[in-house]
């Protein structure tokens, strides 16, 4: 499961509630941001919240109990970016520092970011709709 306790605490426990039921082995990866990302940790879960409405960071799950009563196991939880993905990044000061030392290699850079992140949502969305 690809999880943010900030985006969303349902999802977050849902997540959290079907690894442990799961007999095997589970992972779950979540968003945290640090101190070295530059932001305000007092408001670290907004930081979760903006990296998911934005599109940085998608949330879904994996239940492989739901190939037993015939399901999809793949679930996508968040829906597509509401927010400047760009401004996401320019609000973090290790993407900042780089727009301000090296502005045409950080305007590439975050370019391709956000195109792989564009791809990595489509990719995980195609994979929540196969039956």
């Amino acid at each position: 499961a690809k999880v943010s306790m900030g985006a969303d605490m349902n999802q977050f426990l849902k997540a959290v509630k079907e690894a442990e039921a799961y007999d095997g082995v589970s992972l779950i990866i979540a968003y945290a941001p640090c101190i070295n990302h530059g932001i305000n940790m007092s408001e670290s879960q907004l930081e979760m919240k903006k990296a998911v409405e934005c599109g940085y960071w998608t949330l879904w799950r994996y239940n492989p109990e739901l190939i037993k009563e015939g399901k999809n196991p793949f679930i996508v939880d968040s829906g597509d970016p509401t927010k400047d993905y760009l401004e996401f990044l320019n609000g973090e000061s290790r993407y900042f520092s780089l727009m301000k030392k090296n502005p045409e290699v950080a305007k590439n850079l975050f370019e391709k970011s956000k195109q792989d992140a564009a791809l990595n949502r489509e990719t995980i969305k195609k994979l929540s709709e196969d039956k």
